[in-house]
């Protein structure tokens, strides 16, 4: 294998808050893997382009759809052309995690838009993209692709949590690693922020002064998924067909609604980190995404699950998925696999992911 490998990760989260481009080098040492994270940049959506990845997309004729696919990859190879010359790099390989529009792995349909074809036309760099469809067609979730990046990159820490559309939690169980969504966070979060014209809840500032809707607390606790053993994954059609349906019928205040949310967001990853905890314990809880520097739903977090909690550097912290897709570049590059078994489902362990070259 190479010593050393320069490596690109793009990264595009359900919350729809841009596109995330981080440039890293990895090696080996005594066959442990290290990381920098050398550079990164974050990269808004224009109005335009959030809406045609929400909903737009899912509404669209075939044809659009196949045109989007390759405008939207052209998009990405465009991002990853002003990011390194800004940054003056230049890597082995670029993996793309594209943007995910569709996930219904029961029903084998999954695509992630954003052609890898086209950001190797762009950049003229070997690209590796659509990650999850070969573990799907094994019979897996095609998701949670990070884990395998939290046992090799942050294997010091009992949990990784990262917060972003929606939660995912990982962590080793008698030597296998086991990962799943845990809830959605930001997806319903901005969701309703943005009824009063707000992107976000900051540092939870609404969700604190709001009181909690036992009702609907207990409704939101009693729904099926989270009564499924792993492997399970969650996606947006899940939270639109039965998640806001189920929050709307009570007709709460904004910050009664949120407050609510939050309490049981942090109830599911709480119970996660108890189930899995020496009674005697405290784990180490790394905390990553978006969500982590929500500062009202991290001090839930912590009061419910008794968990000392780790936010590590402000960089990897934005910045882990796409540091993990990077990685998986660099796997790819190795020919190691990418996708486990234990965390998607799938029959085997697999090397996921189209490699396009010129």
């Amino acid at each position: 294998m190479k010593d050393i490998i320069k490596s690109i990760g793009l990264m595009s989260g359900t919350s729809l808050d841009g596109l995330d481009v981080c440039y890293c080098t990895f090696g080996r040492t005594d066959g442990r893997w290290k990381f920098t994270l050398d550079c990164a940049a974050g990269y808004e959506y224009s109005d335009e382009m959030k809406r045609k990845l929400g909903r737009d997309a899912q509404l669209m004729t075939a044809r659009e759809f196949v045109a989007f696919h390759s405008e939207y990859g052209m998009f990405l190879g465009n991002r990853v052309n002003d990011f390194m010359k800004q940054y003056d790099v230049r890597p082995d390989i670029i993996a793309s995690h594209g943007h995910t529009i569709f996930h219904e792995p029961q029903k084998k349909i999954m695509f992630q838009i954003g052609d890898g074809a086209a950001i190797a036309a762009q950049t003229r760099i070997p690209v590796v993209s659509d990650f999850r469809r070969l573990d799907m067609m094994l019979g897996g979730q095609g998701a949670p692709l990070v884990p395998i990046g939290d046992r090799l990159l942050f294997g010091d820490y009992d949990f990784c949590l990262n917060m972003g559309g929606f939660s995912n939690i990982s962590f080793d169980r008698n030597g296998s690693r086991i990962a799943f969504d845990v809830s959605p966070v930001n997806y319903v979060i901005n969701h309703y922020c943005r009824e009063i014209g707000l992107e976000m809840d900051r540092d939870g500032e609404i969700a604190r002064t709001g009181t909690i809707n036992d009702e609907l607390l207990q409704a939101l606790n009693e729904m099926d998924y989270y009564k499924q053993s792993g492997p399970k994954s969650l996606g947006r059609e899940w939270v639109e067909e039965l998640v806001y349906p189920l929050i709307d019928h009570f007709g709460l205040p904004l910050a009664d609604r949120l407050r609510t949310f939050y309490e049981h967001a942090a109830i599911q990853v709480a119970q996660v980190v108890q189930q899995e905890s020496s009674a005697h314990s405290k784990p180490l809880l790394l905390i990553t995404g978006g969500g982590a520097f929500n500062t009202f739903l991290v001090e839930r977090i912590a009061a419910l699950s008794g968990a000392q909690i780790v936010i590590p550097d402000k960089k990897i912290v934005e910045y882990k998925e796409a540091l993990i897709f990077a990685f998986l570049g660099a796997l790819y590059v190795v020919d190691e696999p990418s996708c486990l078994a234990s965390v998607t489902g799938a029959v085997k362990d697999n090397i996921g992911g189209m490699l396009f070259k010129i």
